[in-house]
């Protein structure tokens, strides 16, 4: 960046993935304010975290807002040239914990593009159609309908986990994102941001490590996420939207997560 090469901390493959061995998700974050219905976090990642320039002030909130809906905003400042791109990674089961695999979910993506990976699961830097093609989730389709495809994308992730262009369908002040339905429930979850992009991942690397709330474990796609972000490798593809923050400059963000019952 500006003719200067930072080495950032390599923990996935040949990659940095979600910040490094150190990311965010990792921090202690400290209480900024709160009232009845929202939370707002603040942490600094200091100059030369993980290898990534700047002192990075970040604050993020959660609000409940009216009509069953959770609001994430984010907001952050750099005193260096640095990049950044927080999403929230939550897994999502919408008929409860315990109750089995996600593949019968049905789900709608606004998008008619995604980005291709190499075997690594990182964007190749091109833009592909999703139509006629495994990602086609432009219209209400079982998770599980096509993930067995003999389809190289497929292979590489074991499933769902790729970035999806969104095609920019507006709802007020957001971009439509995504919609889900639970098989079983009927809960529907309509997700909504400023972000030009969502990952989908369909939990291909759950294998019951982690215990759950009520004692479940994480079992092979019993969860899967659906992360609003700027795409993956954006500083190394000129062409994506870029995740450049400049000093002086104010990143800011949010996205909308809405639930109802059909």
């Amino acid at each position: 960046m500006d003719d200067k090469i930072y080495t950032l901390a390599v923990n996935n493959g040949p990659n940095t993935l979600h910040g490094g061995f150190k990311g965010v998700h990792f921090a202690n974050w400290t209480l900024k304010s709160s009232d009845r219905s929202s939370l707002t976090f603040a942490y600094t990642l200091p100059d030369g975290n993980e290898g990534f320039p700047g002192n990075i002030q970040m604050e993020v909130t959660y609000a409940l807002r009216d009509n069953n809906e959770l609001m994430i905003a984010y907001r952050a400042t750099s005193d260096k040239k640095t990049v950044i791109n927080l999403t929230n990674h939550a897994y999502f089961n919408l008929n409860g914990e315990g109750s089995g695999t996600i593949l019968n979910h049905q789900l709608q993506l606004f998008a008619n593009q995604y980005t291709p990976v190499d075997s690594t699961l990182i964007p190749t830097g091109k833009l592909a159609s999703v139509k006629g093609t495994p990602f086609d989730f432009t219209n209400l389709k079982a998770i599980g309908k096509e993930i067995n495809a003999n389809d190289p994308q497929l292979n590489f992730g074991k499933g769902y986990d790729q970035n999806f262009v969104l095609s920019k369908e507006k709802e007020g002040d957001w971009y439509k994102a995504a919609h889900v339905v639970g098989d079983k429930s009927g809960i529907v979850m309509d997700i909504l941001t400023m972000e030009p992009g969502i990952q989908f991942y369909s939990g291909n690397f759950m294998n019951e490590l982690v215990q759950l709330k009520n004692g479940k474990k994480d079992s092979f796609r019993t969860g899967f996420c659906l992360e609003p972000q700027h795409f993956p490798d954006a500083p190394n593809q000129l062409a994506f939207p870029t995740t450049i923050l400049n000093p002086r400059e104010v990143y800011q963000t949010k996205s909308l997560y809405r639930f109802s019952v059909k």
